[in-house]
């Protein structure tokens, strides 16, 4: 084979893109450091609590090729990381939508953790998925949009979305008042006011089942082709903001409810190990399992920390790619990792403010 057929064909299998993506180690980074409290006192002498992320890579034919022959590489075919129907051109604003979610999970289970009570205000329907085509798809509704009302109803959960066209004949206008959301480079989002758009229902497509909200039977009739989450809005003791720049998903949840209860308290949460976690985090303190964790389980032993707290599902894979010096705790909860934290050397959280109860005089629009 001459060289010059030899460069065409290192020149395809670059330009050549498959569907498939590469998981690499990506960093452990401590978290107090990304963290500012205004309105509440703060531990100076915080401990190392680290969130660990991977890099995603979607993969040319030669990249494909030379990864294999690296370590520490988990492939993963594109399919397998949005939903069925959702192009994988919302896989960004899915992880940043993610980790927004994430982050205030981890301030509300904090702060409640420690005492507040913090009060809770339904908003709306947040899209995220848009399925491709869809009559959403085709009237420009994004991820991260909250959809407020429909046809001037107000909508304060998804189930409400879904039981306002579920009868609708197929082919029927209806008007959305949405938020729209703006993502910055960075992958923070924020909301602009409420604009009206107008989409044209559809059939329901045969995948779609019964929708299992309350009060509603049956297949629905008509489908715009949206799939939401509740939106919330959360009236904090205080502002909170996490530097989380161009990280997606929700799998630093843990580790930052964690590192809030550290900062929030007297002594050492710790015991003055250095910690790493990974796991989502619900606002009821439940801890859910994520991807990624062998390849996390490797920039945590870069970084350097003692132990690493996983969601319990996925301890046997966290302890087949750590070294010796590593140790590995399994969770389910965060009143679970707390124990554990406490085992090691730490101490019970204790606020340094006082909590008191939050009036409900109107839950704040954002807390992130």
């Amino acid at each position: 084979m001459s060289a010059a057929i030899i460069i065409a064909l290192v020149l395809g299998l670059h330009a050549w893109n498959i569907s498939e993506y590469a998981l690499t180690p990506g960093n452990a980074t401590p978290v107090a450091p990304l963290v500012k409290i205004h309105g509440v006192a703060t531990n100076p002498r915080h401990d190392t609590i680290m969130l660990a992320d991977v890099y995603l890579q979607s993969l040319s034919a030669w990249q494909w090729l030379t990864m294999h022959f690296q370590s520490h590489v988990q492939f993963v075919p594109a399919a397998a990381l949005v939903d069925p129907g959702i192009p994988n051109d919302e896989l960004g604003a899915q992880g940043f939508l993610e980790m927004r979610d994430a982050k205030q999970a981890a301030e509300v289970t904090a702060f409640r953790t420690l005492g507040w009570t913090v009060p809770a205000t339904r908003t709306g329907s947040i899209v995220n998925g848009v399925v491709s085509p869809s009559p959403a798809r085709s009237a420009g509704v994004h991820v991260g949009d909250e959809i407020v009302a429909v046809n001037a109803t107000p909508v304060r959960s998804t189930c409400e979305l879904i039981g306002d066209v579920h009868d609708l004949a197929p082919g029927t206008s209806v008007r959305l008042q949405i938020e729209r959301v703006k993502i910055s480079d960075a992958g923070t989002l924020s909301w602009g006011p409420v604009q009206d758009l107008s989409v044209k229902t559809a059939a329901v497509p045969s995948s779609v089942g019964v929708s299992g909200c309350t009060g509603l039977t049956g297949r629905p009739r008509s489908w715009l082709g949206v799939s939401g989450e509740d939106g919330f809005s959360y009236r904090l003791p205080a502002t909170v903001s996490i530097d989380t720049a161009n990280i997606g998903g929700p799998s630093a949840g843990l580790a930052m409810t964690l590192s809030l209860i550290n900062e929030l308290s007297s002594g050492s949460l710790t015991g003055h190990h250095v910690v790493a976690a990974t796991g989502t985090i619900d606002v009821k303190g439940d801890v859910g399992d994520v991807g990624g964790v062998a390849e996390k389980t490797v920039a945590v032993q870069r970084a350097g920390a003692s132990y690493f707290i996983v969601p319990e599902v996925e301890v046997a894979t966290a302890r087949a790619a750590a070294s010796p010096g590593l140790k590995i705790l399994g969770v389910t909860t965060l009143s679970q990792a707390l124990r554990d934290l406490r085992r090691l050397g730490g101490v019970a959280p204790q606020p340094l403010t006082t909590p008191l109860v939050t009036p409900d005089t109107g839950a704040l629009r954002r807390s992130l």
